[in-house]
């Protein structure tokens, strides 16, 4: 999930205690009913974005270096409010910070999940240049995972035929293809997580994040948004 997903649209807060509390009780009661395996990926542009420093001047690799940290911040604020509603929840950062959270070690991400612990991997994939889409495939490979969801925050609630913010008679796909995506330029998500995605059978379902209990319907296994497959 991104990490303006968290900030407030009402105030000037970079995080918005309401949303994380609403996301981590959603992600908590699904795993207290059904017996699955979850790990999350935590963007950080409520923070800072790297392409935003970039595009002002500033060194792209630090740029994207202090989108990586603001990630951190996101992730030990979705662990908190996870274990408030007695959810064990580890922080895996790929940029060692023994004081704040455990290093990305694939291993033991696997023995946390099998543990029945949800694991909030940070810091993406611990480099410059990549999106955090990109980061959130390639720990899905990593970790085995069977799906990849991608929480949106924008008020579209899947894949449409062209922006429906734009143009209200875009159509809404309940199901479509990599290449598809690939060859119509639809934006679902970074375009290297979704080459990555085909290469590695990884199927993705894009759906609103923002929606109360759509959390709660896509983990349990409703079809809700649009699968890409």
């Amino acid at each position: 999930m991104s990490g303006e997903a968290l900030a407030s649209s009402a105030s000037d807060e970079t995080i918005d205690a309401t949303v994380v509390e609403r996301i981590a009780r959603e992600i908590a009661e699904v795993l207290a009913e059904d017996d699955l395996e979850l790990a999350v990926m935590v963007g950080g542009g409520n923070i800072w974005r790297g392409s935003t420093g970039a595009g002002a001047g500033m060194d792209r690799a630090t740029s994207d270096t202090m989108g990586m940290l603001g990630t951190v911040i996101n992730s030990l604020a979705l662990q908190d409010a996870l274990e408030h509603h007695g959810q064990p929840t580890r922080v895996l950062t790929a940029v060692q910070m023994a004081e704040v959270a455990e290093p990305y070690i694939r291993r033991r991400a696997i023995r946390h999940l099998e543990k029945g612990r949800v694991v909030v991997f940070a810091a993406g994939m611990g480099n410059p240049y990549f999106t955090t889409d990109t980061s959130a495939a390639l720990r899905a490979a990593e970790i085995e995972a069977t799906l990849v969801y991608k929480g949106t925050h924008g008020g579209v609630d899947g894949v449409y035929s062209a922006d429906p913010r734009l143009e209200p008679t875009a159509t809404r796909y309940d199901e479509v293809s990599f290449m598809e995506v690939i060859a119509k330029d639809l934006r679902v998500m970074d375009l290297t997580a979704i080459t990555f995605c085909k290469d590695n059978a990884l199927p993705i379902r894009i759906f609103d994040l923002m929606g109360p209990g759509n959390i709660r319907r896509a983990l349990g296994g409703e079809p809700i948004g649009t699968l890409v497959r």
